[in-house]
């Protein structure tokens, strides 16, 4: 039964890796009755991947919902939303097309746009999703004991994150602050996916050893470190997710986890948010950037 457990959860785990992972400003209004001309890009914390219903005008690969974050600070403020978000995306799907078909995301963006929201930065060298595969295979292999991740892979997704992720954001960044100067830019840290350190219990749903979850979260911590440097060095504003969504990882319960797990969750794709914490970063959206 253990064996049968453990080969489901590291099937589950490559189904995950293919399906991909402030200013003191016055208040963005609209002039006069216009709503808010609002741009949402990014990638699958941006579109919502795994949470349904599905947005049937994306192309199907994106796996956008319609309860993405983006759509629920549309709907609080009654900006006016073009959404281009796409799971998978990555920095240079700014510019090029993500997939066949599929418009360069920075195209929704114009001179005239009021605000713009991404999250974007993890799927770059695909990361977070080597890490989580890299180090959910190694947790089954390992039983959970030790830190096999850490072991077998030390610095190597830090530094590919400071070679190429971190000068790759500020590239995108610089490009969508071209197309839109006067927009209010919001660039959204991810929300934690595990917690500081192994919890009980959590391995049957997210099967990482005792040593690596500490490990996975300072990689994440980079990550957003990194996001944090490029809006900030690019005149955007960093969303910071790390002090809300702390205590709402993958290992607590239903209710309230904003991030589903590997095993035994909610979303059709794992280690992604759920509703409720595509919400809460669209409360962290519209607060930072004083939308509402």
């Amino acid at each position: 039964m253990r064996a049968r457990a453990l080969r489901l959860a590291a099937a589950t785990l490559a189904a995950a890796g293919t399906a991909t992972l402030g200013l003191a400003a016055a208040p963005a209004q609209a002039t006069g009755a216009d709503p808010l001309d609002y741009v949402a890009l990014g990638d699958s914390f941006s579109a919502g991947s795994g949470v349904l219903p599905l947005d049937v005008t994306a192309p199907l690969l994106c796996a956008r919902s319609t309860a993405n974050y983006p759509h629920v600070v549309a709907k609080r403020t009654g900006a006016k939303l073009t959404d281009v978000t796409c799971g998978g995306a990555q920095t240079k799907d700014f510019a090029g097309s993500q997939y066949p078909g599929v418009a360069p995301q920075l195209d929704a963006v114009k001179a005239d746009t009021d605000v713009v929201t991404l999250t974007i930065g993890g799927n770059d060298n695909n990361t977070f999703i080597s890490a989580i595969l890299a180090c959910g295979s190694a947790g089954v292999l390992s039983g959970g004991k030790g830190s096999p991740c850490k072991d077998a892979n030390g610095d190597k997704f830090t530094e590919q994150i400071d070679a190429s992720t971190y000068p790759a954001l500020k590239t995108a960044l610089r490009a969508v602050k071209a197309k839109a100067p006067n927009a209010r830019i919001g660039v959204l840290g991810y929300p934690w996916i595990v917690p500081e350190k192994s919890v009980p219990g959590c391995f049957a749903k997210m099967p990482i050893a005792t040593g690596d979850v500490p490990y996975l979260r300072d990689l994440q911590a980079h990550l957003n470190k990194a996001v944090q440097r490029a809006a900030t060095e690019t005149g955007a504003t960093f969303v910071d997710m790390a002090a809300a969504s702390d205590g709402h990882d993958a290992c607590k319960p239903l209710g309230t986890r904003w991030i589903e797990p590997v095993l035994f969750g909610t979303n059709f794709v794992p280690v992604h948010p759920n509703a409720l914490g595509e919400s809460r970063m669209a409360d962290q959206a519209i607060g930072v950037l004083k939308l509402g």
